[in-house]
């Protein structure tokens, strides 16, 4: 296994005469999911798709290139079966589930909370020191006095979804994995518009972003060490100036 950052240490998911390093991916067919896939693959990672229905995936993210795996794997299911789907070979989780609207209103808990604690509890059972989750601004919006945020009223309409997503992201705090929280503005299935900005947690409150950039911003995170153990929110701004990766993740300060 790799130890936190030593994941990639020039840039390169792998060098001539090195296997290559093995990324498992949690939901690895919705929206930002498949984006964070085609991202690994163009980087040079191998990558373990876990999805619930591996024939319906092969449809949906293009297969044919030998770096790229279909594993089943259901979240909600608990940390050991995971942990048989991911393998003892993986170097790091991304983890890019979220609930699908519904009645249910349990789904959210099961998915963004529980599904996500069972996920780094998988982790820990197999020695995976590396873990990047995408979760959402405003996920600690009562706490930043965004109470009557309409964004924040919206997205806990359905079964307290920011909720969820914050009583998962203390529990990989506390995990002891090398993490980082990557919680994105609204998301958007069109190309990037704008350069990325990046702050630290509890910061931003509105703003929008490529589904394209979130998935560059969770792949970056496993290449650069100074994304190592923090938490950091996103959004795209036109005006914003252009920065490397480094210099983003280098400008949040970790807590």
């Amino acid at each position: 296994m790799a130890e936190g950052s030593e994941i990639i240490e020039k840039g390169e998911a792998s060098v001539v005469g090195e296997e290559k390093k093995k990324v498992f991916v949690a939901g690895a067919t919705g929206n930002t999911g498949k984006r964070i896939v085609q991202q690994l693959l163009a980087k040079g990672f191998a990558v373990k798709a876990g999805v619930r229905d591996v024939d319906k995936a092969k449809t949906s993210v293009s297969e044919g290139n030998p770096d790229l795996q279909f594993v089943k794997a259901d979240v909600t299911e608990g940390s050991t079966k995971l942990a048989e789907a991911i393998g003892g070979d993986t170097d790091a989780v991304i983890c890019a589930t979220g609930f699908r609207p519904s009645l249910n209103l349990l789904a959210p808990w099961k998915v963004d909370n529980i599904g996500t604690v069972n996920l780094v509890e998988a982790c820990r059972s197999l020695g995976v020191k590396r873990f990047v989750h995408v979760s959402s601004i405003l996920v600690n919006g009562a706490a930043m006095g965004q109470l009557l945020n309409p964004a924040y009223i919206f997205l806990n309409v359905f079964g307290l979804v920011l909720v969820a997503k914050l009583q998962a992201e203390k529990h990989i705090r506390k995990s002891g994995i090398n993490y980082t929280i990557v919680r994105p503005g609204g998301l958007k299935n069109d190309p990037p518009n704008g350069n990325i900005v990046m702050e630290p947690e509890d910061t931003l409150y509105d703003g929008s972003i490529s589904r394209d950039q979130v998935a560059e911003v969770a792949v970056e995170a496993l290449i650069h060490p100074e994304a190592d153990y923090k938490v950091v929110e996103i959004v795209a701004r036109a005006d914003a100036p252009k920065k490397t990766f480094p210099e983003l993740f280098g400008s949040v300060k970790q807590r």
